[in-house]
């Protein structure tokens, strides 16, 4: 998912009527799939990390798309989730805009929530080249269930760790934890002088509720059981006190990195002092090689025991990493839809696939594609982490309960600025995001 920090613009209780706007407003029929004159407009988040090799990918995709179907290529971009959600909920509203949306895979709930995208059936899926085209896993949070699908998986970014080959070594450690009270004491013997066992990015808008909701679910607790919140289990507070703890207890981690984000950590870690970077993705192999560390790098799974067990308790999950990546969503209102699903299809393809791996390190959601990397020694911890990923859960709510998982870290800073967080406040906090979680319930019902 671009897993952003998500406020919901989409007002969940206003679904209904934004959907009886939007049958109001749009066009009738289909504009086919002969393209000649007309023009598909793509919503696309920018890619901060690497512009120029987006924009050369959109160049090469759009000559592709006008050989094949006579239409052009509108490209649109936005910065944040704010901005995507704003694009929606105007377009749902006026009934024009996007034809095809490629939005994080923790969003599809909230965009499946508005009733403004098209619910995939057998038609489409075999316009698209068939489900079987996709990587199963892949497909997990495509709708509420099989029969009620919006998102086609685009590109997959499950979340792994890397670490420091050469100072794991050098600390006599054979390999990399597989728990997290591991990961801790192997970062602790990694700590001295300036270097440092963790980086981890405690400012990002985007990284901070991933670890506490993977540790709560290998725990045994999902966050949202059924129609409840359920943020202040013991599961989710000693999520918060393990991931506060590296900073503020075991002192694993450069007290500058309470104001970093995921970039910032990277650029740390590809220093060559940090034995462990504790969440990136493949995009980040790039960075990697260009610094210090070229060589002396790998991936690993990120810990799959929760803290305080050398074991996942009954009814804990193998959650390796949250389902991440890009779903694409055609608009109900458009008037182009063959020619969308024909532009999907195209993108998802094997060598479309490939392709935008080579320029960007997106994983492919393509079946086939993905095969092909599994020769390269490098991915393969990546790849078990796309297939071991586990959905967050599929609900209309879940942008504000994000929201609230990542406002208690933020809420913190200043607190972990001064280097230490005690359990009441920690305890207060909760309370907040319990509520504004289980309000955000209420109002999906």
């Amino acid at each position: 998912m671009r897993n952003r920090k998500m406020r919901s613009a989409v007002a969940l209780a206003g679904a209904t009527a934004l959907a009886v706007t939007l049958a109001a407003c749009a066009g009738d029929g289909d504009g086919g799939s002969d393209g000649a004159g007309k023009t598909l407009d793509v919503l696309i988040a920018a890619n901060t990390q690497y512009p120029q090799e987006q924009q050369e990918w959109q160049k090469s995709i759009a000559e592709k798309f006008k050989s094949q179907t006579g239409a052009e290529v509108k490209w649109e971009t936005f910065a944040s989730a704010s901005d995507e959600l704003t694009k929606i909920q105007t377009s749902v509203v006026s009934g024009s805009g996007p034809d095809v949306y490629a939005v994080g895979t923790t969003f599809t709930p909230t965009a499946y929530s508005t009733k403004a995208f098209v619910t995939l059936g057998d038609k489409e899926w075999k316009q698209l080249g068939g489900k079987e085209k996709f990587i199963p896993s892949s497909l997990g949070i495509s709708g509420p269930d099989e029969q009620h699908q919006i998102g086609i998986p685009w590109v997959g970014r499950p979340f792994v760790m890397v670490y420091n080959t050469e100072l794991l070594t050098a600390a006599g450690i054979d390999k990399p934890a597989t728990t997290w009270d591991e990961l801790t004491q192997q970062a602790k013997r990694l700590t001295k002088g300036d270097q440092y066992g963790l980086a981890v990015a405690y400012k990002d808008n985007f990284d901070p509720w991933k670890f506490i909701w993977g540790m709560a679910a290998q725990a045994g607790n999902p966050i949202v059981d059924g129609k409840t919140a359920r943020i202040q289990d013991p599961a989710v507070r000693a999520a918060y006190q393990t991931y506060f703890g590296w900073l503020t207890t075991d002192k694993v981690v450069n007290p500058a990195a309470v104001g970093w984000s995921n970039s910032q950590a990277i650029a740390e870690f590809a220093k060559g002092r940090t034995g462990y970077m504790a969440l990136t993705s493949a995009l980040a192999a790039k960075s990697l090689d260009a610094g210090a560390v070229k060589g002396k790098w790998e991936f690993a799974l990120l810990p799959t025991v929760p803290p305080g067990a050398t074991a996942r308790p009954a009814g804990g999950v193998e959650a390796a990493s949250i389902l991440s990546g890009d779903n694409l969503l055609v608009a109900d209102y458009s008037k182009n839809k063959d020619l969308a699903f024909e532009f999907v299809k195209l993108i998802t393809d094997q060598d479309a696939q490939l392709d935008i791996y080579r320029r960007l390190g997106q994983l492919p959601s393509n079946a086939a594609a993905a095969q092909t990397l599994l020769s390269d020694p490098k991915l393969k911890a990546v790849v078990e982490a796309q297939h071991k990923s586990v959905a967050t859960p599929f609900t209309g709510a879940w942008a504000d309960i994000q929201l609230a998982l990542t406002n208690t870290v933020v809420q913190s800073i200043p607190d972990l600025s001064k280097g230490a967080l005690d359990g009441a406040q920690l305890d207060g906090r909760l309370t907040t995001a319990q509520k504004a979680a289980q309000s955000a319930l209420d109002r999906a019902k």
